[in-house]
């Protein structure tokens, strides 16, 4: 990791310690707004998910297999006169490869997206367990300093008598 990454990891830090140490200050919870950027979509983003969505299905696999086998018997068994991609199917090569360049970029946008929010969840889990850790440890000392009380009231004599 570059020093520049390593400065910016540890300003990103100490924004996160601070923001704790003032939730836990005011008692508030402690909160990532997760679901900005997934109300404000844009059309590219949208048409993105539902690409990768549809093209990672069993439907896509099925549809795309039915079309394959169907280009193939067109081209090889039942039209024996003009065919119009033969054998070595490069026509079918060209549409293959215009669907790859086209699809995986698409899925990498709507992937990349999904990253950042992930992101933005696991900001807002780590918050919440550094704050249940404080927590913790200030009921530990609460509970600690009344067992010290409770004992203390024990060694004192009771001269009710």
């Amino acid at each position: 990791m570059s020093i520049p990454e390593q400065e910016k990891e540890k300003d990103v830090l100490q924004d996160l310690q601070r923001e704790l140490e003032q939730s836990v200050k005011d008692d508030t919870q402690s909160k990532v707004d997760l679901f900005d950027d997934e109300t404000a979509t844009t059309f590219g983003e949208r048409l993105a998910d539902k690409v990768a969505a549809f093209g990672g299905s069993w439907r896509f696999i099925l549809i795309f297999c039915g079309i394959l086998l169907l280009w193939v018997l067109l081209n090889t068994i039942l039209i024996l006169t003009e065919v119009f991609d033969p054998y070595p199917f490069i026509f079918l090569n060209l549409v293959l490869s215009c669907i790859s360049a086209f699809q995986a970029p698409v899925i990498l946008m709507s992937q990349n997206r999904r990253e950042a929010n992930d992101r933005k969840r696991a900001k807002n889990d780590y918050i919440i367990n550094l704050k249940a850790e404080i927590e913790i440890r200030e009921l530990h000392d609460k509970i600690d300093k009344l067992v010290k009380l409770v004992e203390g009231q024990k060694k004192v004599p009771d001269n009710r008598d």
